[in-house]
């Protein structure tokens, strides 16, 4: 039966049992109770056996609170101790302590592996045309702190800055250079911006590597792009082969023209010369004419005969006969140009073959 069940025999409420016994007569008294606990709890003035057990029992209650406090940081973490949700302190690699929960708490952060982010995002160019980029950016933890404390999502956080320096840089190129071999500056270039954004924002992030993939038109316009792209090509092809026909034909004129200019220089000194060589010749030819006249007369009418009769056919008359005699040159009837010697032979000697005529 309950101590405390109406119409029991033996009543043993402690709270209503009075100096008469019965239940209801009397308050509790404080000090009563104080005294039973004391004695039931701490044997003779506190200090009996159950007394030392307490306090074992809380020294060892407080040693493991205390021991829970130790805690380890790996190699490739930093601890950020946080108080009573506050910003405390950042430890390294190692063996540490700290105020037990609920006052102090420790996150642990990786700050040496790297992590990955993709960004894929259709951007204008300079020329207005619409390319779909890719972006590939592999960073870390900067700063433990900076990453907890100072934003809520870092990671996207990072897409929407890179994300953002993409269109920025995208747009001071154009589609030529973003295709062609301009990626490792564009690269480079999101690469600065993104940190800069990342480093206004204190989220503790550093990138170490970004690289562009593969940019291509977006799928609707890929096949008036190729066109495009197939026509600049032979539009290129044509100008190539137009100015390598010019990088062969103007050497080719120049050629000429120097030539000719080289062969008119020459004719030039050659006439210069040979009239030269004529005024010197007449010159001297008329001081021997003065000299004797008769003699440079028939001189100069042989010369000339000979110059005529060299290059002439020729059939010689004898009128002083009464039956004329004609000599004939064997040559142009062999077929054969006259020698010099044979065509203007001296005077008074005979011809070299002679046919006579009735």
């Amino acid at each position: 039966m309950a101590w405390n069940e109406p119409g029991g025999s033996n009543n043993r409420d402690p709270w209503s049992q009075g100096p008469g016994g019965k239940r209801g007569d009397a308050q509790p008294d404080l000090n009563e109770l104080l005294k039973r606990f004391r004695a039931r709890w701490g044997g003779r003035g506190g200090k009996g056996p159950g007394g030392v057990s307490v306090l074992l029992g809380a020294a060892l209650l407080v040693l493991l609170w205390l021991l829970a406090g130790f805690y380890t940081v790996d190699e490739q973490d930093r601890g950020v101790v946080i108080r009573l949700g506050a910003y405390a302190r950042t430890v390294g690699p190692g063996l540490h302590w700290h105020l037990p929960p609920p006052f102090e708490h420790v996150k642990r952060i990786n700050v040496t592996t790297p992590h990955q982010a993709a960004v894929q995002s259709e951007l204008l160019t300079k020329d207005q045309n619409l390319l779909d980029v890719g972006l590939s950016v592999q960073f870390r933890v900067s700063s433990a702190e900076d990453n907890i404390f100072n934003v809520d999502r870092p990671n996207d956080t990072l897409q929407y800055a890179a994300r953002s320096a993409l269109q920025q840089v995208i747009a001071g190129y154009t589609i030529d250079q973003v295709l062609g071999d301009q990626q490792n500056a564009i690269a480079n270039r999101v690469r600065e911006v993104l940190q800069r954004t990342l480093d206004t924002y204190h989220c503790g992030l550093q990138v170490t590597d970004l690289s562009l993939t593969k940019p291509e038109p977006p799928e609707a316009v890929q096949a008036a792009f190729y066109d495009t792209i197939k026509a600049t090509e032979d539009q290129k092809r044509a100008r190539n082969e137009a100015q390598a026909y010019a990088a062969g034909v103007l050497p080719k004129a120049r050629a000429d023209a120097a030539r000719s200019a080289t062969e008119a220089q020459a004719y030039r000194d050659q006439a210069i010369a040979r009239a030269e060589g004529d005024t010197a010749r007449f010159s001297a030819l008329l001081q021997e004419y003065r000299k004797s006249p008769q003699v440079t007369r028939k001189r100069l009418y042989l010369e000339t005969m000979s110059e005529i009769y060299a290059s002439t056919g020729k059939v010689l008359v004898d009128v002083d006969k009464g039956n004329p005699t004609f000599t004939v040159p064997l040559q142009p009837l062999l077929g054969s140009p006259p020698a010099a010697a044979e065509s203007a032979p001296a005077e008074g000697a005979p011809p070299s073959a002679a046919a006579s005529a009735p």
